[in-house]
């Protein structure tokens, strides 16, 4: 009895251990959630904002340009397990590559592709911005929208989608086209970036938990009521509530003044009238493309278009 007591006890600790590094390999924003609550108990006690930068310490978001808003990320707590912060060294960084397979993103339980980098760094701006006693919603947009703006001379559209290997334990994301200015997730991810920054930012009680911030989000269970009985701030409402929020000339503008800054940052000479008039004519065309785009009515494609 005790040998087949140490069997049963060993079988279920590698069950356990299965499903956490299969949790920990997901692409499901549940999964990173979960990850996040994993860093927030690692520390018991830690403001968001110290949560936050432990992520970014970890998934290497530490430019010069997101430093110029954020502040440094180094010698900051929680300090987070090697596993954890090698998970969010993986899951949060987005790139894409050679066979088209989109990194930094997740699945969210309401079908959507997330981009995860942007909606941290907008929520870190609110939160940074509320902290210091400054209200700088132009830090939302930069952060969010504005990184790689200088290929927009280039790229002729918004885009693409794609679609995951798996719903229910996604792990990779294919696009359904070549890369663009900027993917459908990184989109999504903006929007809900600048929203979930703004609300943090407006809020006058003390900011709750991260992982409660986001699980209110993009995981409440909607009633009988449906979205009728939802907060306004949920990831269901993304579109119209960025449209709310979006005034576009000042979008442009803050665009433009990042691309500057970025030359900025990186030792080049300022551009000449010219070039900013060049530049302001594409941000113009991309700002008009997006709101075309995105504006409308919202559609999922889990599986892809």
């Amino acid at each position: 009895m005790e040998t087949g007591g140490w069997k049963w006890t060993l079988a279920l600790v590698m069950v356990l251990v299965g499903t956490y590094a299969e949790a920990l390999s997901s692409r499901h924003m549940d999964d990173f959630i979960e990850a996040v609550k994993q860093v927030e108990e690692g520390s018991p006690g830690s403001e968001p904002i110290a949560v936050l930068r432990a992520l970014r310490r970890a998934a290497g978001l530490d430019d010069a340009f997101i430093r110029h808003f954020l502040g440094n990320a180094d010698s900051v707590r929680p300090e987070m397990k090697a596993s954890l912060s090698a998970y969010i060294g993986e899951a949060v960084p987005h790139g894409v590559t050679e066979s088209s397979e989109e990194e930094g993103v997740v699945l969210t339980p309401d079908g959507t592709t997330v981009a995860l980098a942007p909606v941290l760094l907008g929520i870190e701006a609110g939160l940074h911005a509320k902290v210091s006693g400054r209200v700088r919603t132009s830090s939302l947009y930069q952060l969010t929208f504005a990184k790689d703006l200088e290929s927009a001379a280039v790229t002729e559209r918004l885009g693409p989608d794609g679609c995951w290997d798996s719903v229910t334990s996604p792990r990779v994301f294919t696009l359904l086209d070549s890369p663009s200015l900027l993917t459908a997730a990184q989109v999504n991810g903006g929007m809900d970036g600048v929203l979930l920054g703004a609300e943090v930012n407006a809020k006058s009680r003390r900011a709750a938990k991260l992982s409660d911030l986001l699980t209110d989000y993009y995981s409440r269970q909607l009633g009988s009521e449906g979205l009728d009985g939802a907060p306004t701030i949920v990831s269901r409402r993304r579109r119209e509530n960025f449209k709310a929020l979006l005034v576009p000339q000042m979008l442009e503008r803050q665009l433009v003044k990042s691309v500057e800054l970025q030359r900025r940052l990186k030792g080049r000479p300022k551009m000449d009238a010219k070039k900013k008039k060049q530049l302001t004519r594409v941000v113009k065309e991309r700002i008009k493309e997006f709101v075309h785009t995105y504006m409308g009515e919202h559609e999922t494609h889990p599986h892809g278009k």
